[in-house]
């Protein structure tokens, strides 16, 4: 213990060299001592250089530094007196004369708990009580202190902190009930913190599951002494979660039933789950959980997980559920409408076990399919008119077959088609706008010379025939003199809108027209040339006859 001492006197220099010369003191702020045994608080203190005392003197107070409240006295070195109950328990043990106050404390016991005050007495006027004071616990077992966790196969380490606070009374430090803890081993080692001692023992060992709830114990005893001090601490060992036991994979039929059961263990307790298709079916935060499944449907076919997790693992296992069954009612789109152009993407789910072959059709024509799969997919990069209509998504497999429809209806500006035109008859002049589109579009006739425009709306000249997406207008005009030069046929509907131009076709009437006079002359010539020389040739035979 010597050498302790010598030490705290060796920080005393150095403090008294820091330590401007004015009223002054230090002394541990905090320190210890188990019942029945002694406590020796260090301390050091310091006065004006003015001062000349030709004697130090002191005085130790309990609770309070101040005279005129009368603390208890806890030893005065001048008369050497002190309170009744700390008679025959404290002596000094620092040399006032050098500026040491410590002071010890025999058989401490919890009356004596609390703050410990330093008055100086040099004479006279010059008398001080330092506000630095010493807080002074009494304990009755050691302090084991755990880690903040202590983590199944991480290295723990728990230590048992025994205050060494008195010089006469040197304490020993053994471990207790630490039989099956795997590779355990005991470090110790004497700390100063501000004067206070302790002597810190730290047990090392690798911790498993199996020391979870296992008490661990410190001992202090002091020799020659029955004096005896215990703590105690209780393993809190975390560790994740284990499957423990679980069903094997199975194969049923629709109508029966099915029972899975998940035992599991682990510290703290873990959130276990029974899982299909990752979508959560069942959960407890429990040690086993059961999943019950009755009247075993087509639904029920799939991987079944149970999941185990806490915040120091997780662990799965699976296990398998196959239920034969043909496959359902095909899913696919609502029927929808497109517009030329667009993109257009068809799905067909379904479901069955084995998994069916899937095909689709339209007008009995396979556009798309795929063999053992639940899912089919046609896209349509850009739809036009030709893509309307039915489509069929058709599936199968040994235990039979299904199929859904759908419909996708295109729409599409206007499209005025070649056979739209005008022809001239005797009397009268029509012309004709076939244009196909959806919806129907508004079918208008113009023309621009006689500042005309009628559509179907204006019965006395137009009327209409529709079948399917073809719609025909026919406009019919008066015969005139002269042929309007141009008409116009525009086609509008909600997507858009078609100008065309229709010409005329040429009748006889019309050929004479546009031959004019000259024209006339020649071919009357050619024509009575024609007529005579088929008379000649019918005259020709008869004369042949009559001869005969």
């Amino acid at each position: 213990m010597a050498w302790r001492w010598k030490t705290l006197t060796l920080i005393f220099i150095l403090l008294e060299g820091v330590l401007s010369r004015h009223w002054s003191a230090w002394m541990p702020p905090s320190i210890s001592a188990f019942k029945e045994t002694c406590v020796a608080i260090q301390c050091n203190f310091n006065y004006p250089e003015d001062i000349w005392p030709s004697a130090v003197h002191g005085i130790w107070y309990f609770n309070s530094p101040y005279p005129r409240n009368f603390p208890p006295v806890v030893l005065n070195s001048k008369t050497n007196s002190a309170h009744e109950i700390y008679l025959g328990r404290t002596k000094m043990i620092g040399d006032l004369q050098a500026s040491n106050c410590s002071i010890q404390i025999e058989k401490v016991s919890s009356e004596l708990q609390g703050k410990y005050y330093f008055r100086a007495d040099l004479g006279g006027y010059n008398q001080y009580t330092y506000s630095e004071h010493a807080n002074l616990y009494i304990l009755d077992e050691p302090f084991v202190v755990q880690p903040q966790e202590i983590v199944s196969g991480n290295e723990a380490e728990i230590t048992c902190l025994v205050d060494d606070n008195c010089p006469d009374m040197k304490p020993t430090v053994t471990w207790m009930d630490i039989e099956g803890l795997e590779h355990h081993n005991v470090y110790a080692r004497l700390e100063e913190n501000n004067g206070a001692w302790k002597q810190i023992s730290t047990l090392r060992f690798l911790p498993s599951y199996k020391n979870h709830g296992q008490r661990l114990g410190c001992k202090v005893t002091f020799p020659e002494t029955e004096l005896e001090f215990k703590g105690f601490a209780t393993m809190d060992v975390r560790y994740a979660p284990r499957i423990v036991d679980i069903n094997s994979s199975t194969e049923t039929t629709e109508g029966t039933q099915v029972v899975f059961l998940c035992v599991v263990d682990s510290n703290p307790m873990a959130r276990v789950m029974w899982l299909k298709d990752d979508n959560l079916i069942k959960e407890d935060y429990t040690g086993n959980l059961t999943l019950e499944l009755e009247d075993i449907t087509y639904n029920h076919d799939g991987i079944y997980v149970c999941a185990a997790e806490n915040e120091y693992g997780t662990v799965n296992k699976s296990i398998g559920l196959a239920v034969m069954y043909p496959p359902w009612k095909p899913s696919v789109n609502a029927s929808l409408v497109a517009v030329e152009g667009e993109t257009v993407t068809i799905f067909c789910n379904t479901q069955g076990n084995p998994n069916p072959i899937m095909t689709m059709v339209k007008d009995k024509q396979v556009l798309n399919s795929v063999i053992f799969q639940n899912e089919l997919v046609l896209e349509i990069p850009s739809v036009t008119h030709e893509h309307d209509g039915e489509y069929w998504c058709l599936a199968e497999n040994q235990y039979g077959h299904s199929n859904s429809s759908f419909n996708l209806t295109v729409v599409f500006s206007p499209l005025v088609l070649p056979e739209s035109k005008c022809t001239v008859t005797k009397d009268s002049v029509q012309c004709m706008c076939t244009v196909k589109s959806n919806p129907d579009p508004y079918i208008m006739f113009e023309i621009p010379e006689k500042n005309f425009t009628v559509s179907e709306l204006n019965a006395e000249y137009v009327h209409s025939q529709r079948s399917g997406y073809m719609v025909s207008s026919i406009l019919t005009l008066q015969k005139e003199n002269k042929l309007p030069e141009v008409v116009l046929c525009s086609a509008s509907n909600l997507y858009g809108k078609k100008v065309h131009e229709l010409f005329f076709q040429d009748t006889n009437t019309l050929i004479w027209a546009k031959i004019g006079p000259v024209g006339a002359v020649v071919v009357f010539v050619i024509l009575v040339a024609v007529g005579g020389y088929m008379i000649k040739t019918r005259e020709n035979p008869e004369r042949s006859v009559r001869s005969r």
